[in-house]
């Protein structure tokens, strides 16, 4: 499985990155221009996700390493976020919320 860190990620300009975490916890603060796809329904929109190589965030790597898998197994260009959003807070990077 592919991963980066919160740095890395920060580092990165026009790549996708979707957010799995739920959507309380989105609206509650996420990186800026994440697009909320909770894992708990995101097998129902596969068609929603970019065609191009994307990377995925949840609150501190788990979910979305289980969601990377998940997706790489279906032939997505996807990459894990480790640490998550707790990580890239800690960072004192911005947020949106």
């Amino acid at each position: 499985m592919k991963s980066i860190d919160v740095h890395e990620l920060k580092a990165r300009e026009g790549r996708p990155l979707i957010d799995v975490r739920e959507t309380w916890e989105y609206e509650q603060g996420h990186v800026p221009g994440a697009v909320n796809l909770p894992m708990s329904t995101i097998g129902e929109h596969l068609d929603e996700l970019p065609a191009e190589a994307f990377d995925v965030i949840c609150k501190v790597g788990g979910r979305s390493a289980r969601v990377v898998e998940a997706l790489a197994a279906r032939g997505f260009d996807a990459t894990n976020v480790d640490g998550g959003t707790d990580e890239w807070i800690a960072a004192g990077y911005p947020i949106e919320s």
